[in-house]
């Protein structure tokens, strides 16, 4: 652990931009690409996804919410159950390379056999007959099963993002770094995820485009094409974050900075367990609540922002393309915010206003997509679109596209490092249990919670640009939930942190 003498002695630049000590490197180093890593193929991961189902034949953006409710939120349950069941048996060394062969192979299989057979695996028979009985409003549900492949990878392409990078990597992370530590270590880990993205952006807009199509093989479809070298580099990649986790596993053998003690007795896990150790603290449902409002209020704004999309890119190549741009340029805004304003809040105001920042970016770059959307048919409106020569579709597109970009940003620094910092305080046990539970369970919840408020109101109105004024007042109710429990988790957070020294397990405050 770096000393704060060590750390004043530092020249002010390097102090800024990069306040690690020389001892720390060989921690922080590995830690640094393996994230980088996992994040660069959650996003390229990102691209793909998004793209198989919005384009896809007779499905939409539409389709979304009723994926993350009856798909990925039962996975979501299935996949936390085999962490904990693999967490009570192996190391977390064996259980990281477990997980992580498992899902390399799914999207290799998916790749080369799943869909170039799609027209032989998928309901389609059975499902024009559902869509000629049940009401347009079910058009959604429909799809998920009527495309059943592709609903299930982009339900791995989600659990890579909640097992792989939330769950293992950060109850890593978490595992060795000291709280101050993370005010130095978790903005640095963020700029490079952000970089990452950048570079996955880019790649993702490389793989999409027609130079590398027409140059290498201009018989197969673009798509098809495209899809086959993303999943070649993703692959490539993961094999990367093997060998590099194990060697770090190997190599980290400090008694108070271990990747698994073994002098400590590693407390046993179950799913109902976790739940029930989560609802007897305060501390942790004041986390949970910041998860689930900060997914619903995400999700909310995505499904109507993606159904702009299809509009405008209705070919999977180009959609992908698309979303390989928003990629960069989120990668480029969350770069800002990680070198020159994340740290400096933290460490200048504290947790609680970092932790503010999240809501108050959604909440003000939504209401100008919504207030453009709603208003999109009006003389204004198009007034507007005439005077700068494009249309209110590019418009709304790209003030959702805005939206996207600042609320991922914010997403990647602020609010993930002031997450991450939350549990640092807490015992080794109250982090393993709390964290599966929230990160595993508790935030595919939030996602399922926007997703059944959004097929409810596709249920009464048919369309998503029917229900979008419904959307929005809900979403200023999800705000208002979520201040509120920043601003309870702040003054715990605060008291808990206080409490022993640095190196200490500090006790997670229960319920009175």
């Amino acid at each position: 652990m770096a000393s704060e003498d060590g750390l004043k002695s530092m020249h002010p630049l390097k102090r800024l931009f990069w306040p690690i000590m020389r001892s720390e490197r060989s921690k922080f180093l590995p830690m640094l690409l393996i994230y980088s890593f996992i994040v660069f193929n959650y996003s390229l991961l990102k691209t793909i996804k998004d793209a198989l189902i919005v384009t896809a034949k007779h499905s939409g953006a539409e389709t979304i919410p009723f994926i993350k409710l009856w798909a990925i939120l039962p996975m979501a349950l299935v996949s936390t159950m085999i962490f904990t069941r693999l967490a009570n048996k192996y190391t977390k060394e064996k259980v990281f390379t477990i997980m992580m062969v498992g899902f390399l192979s799914f999207f290799a299989i998916f790749a080369f056999i799943l869909y170039p057979n799609q027209e032989l695996l998928h309901f389609n028979t059975f499902a024009d007959k559902m869509q000629a009985i049940l009401p347009a409003g079910c058009k959604g549900l429909i799809a998920v099963f009527r495309n059943w492949t592709f609903t299930l990878f982009y339900v791995m392409c989600e659990l890579w993002g909640t097992m792989i990078m939330s769950v293992l990597f950060w109850s890593f992370a978490n595992e060795v770094t000291s709280v101050k530590e993370a005010g130095r270590f978790y903005a640095i880990l963020g700029v490079g995820a952000n970089i990452a993205t950048i570079i996955a952006g880019q790649a993702g807009m490389f793989f999409c485009g027609k130079y590398l199509h027409s140059f290498f093989h201009p018989s197969m479809d673009r798509w098809s094409f495209s899809l086959m070298l993303i999943t070649l580099v993703i692959l490539g990649i993961g094999c990367f974050i093997l060998v590099l986790y194990k060697w770090l596993a190997n190599t980290i053998t400090s008694p108070d900075e271990c990747i698994a003690s073994k002098k400590k007795e590693k407390p046993k896990m179950g799913l109902r367990k976790n739940f029930a150790y989560l609802a007897k603290s305060n501390y942790l449902i004041f986390i949970a609540l910041i998860v689930l409002c900060f997914n619903i209020a995400l999700t909310l704004i995505e499904v109507v922002w993606k159904d702009q999309v299809r509009m405008l890119c209705p070919y999977p190549a180009d959609y992908g393309s698309y979303m390989g741009s928003v990629m960069t340029y989120i990668g480029i805004l969350s770069t800002i915010l990680s070198i020159f304003v994340c740290g400096q809040v933290i460490r200048r105001f504290g947790w609680t206003v970092s932790a503010y920042i999240t809501p108050v970016i959604l909440f003000i770059s939504g209401v100008l997509f919504f207030i453009f959307y709603l208003g999109r048919t009006s003389d204004t409106a198009l007034w507007i679109a005439g005077s700068i020569g494009t249309s209110p579709l590019m418009i709304t597109t790209f003030l959702g596209s805005f939206q996207n970009c600042f609320s991922r940003a914010s997403k990647f620094t602020f609010f993930d490092v002031t997450k991450e910092m939350a549990f640092i305080p807490l015992s080794s046990e109250s982090k393993l249990k709390g964290k599966a539970a929230i990160d595993g369970v508790g935030s595919r919840l939030g996602k399922s919670g926007a997703s059944l408020i959004h097929e409810a109101l596709l249920m009464i109105f048919g369309t998503v640009a029917a229900s979008v004024s419904y959307v929005g007042a809900i979403l200023a109710i999800i705000f208002l939930f979520w201040v509120f429990a920043v601003r309870s988790l702040g003054k715990l957070f605060n008291q808990t942190s206080k409490q022993g020294n640095e190196t200490s397990e500090s006790p997670i405050p229960q319920k009175a």
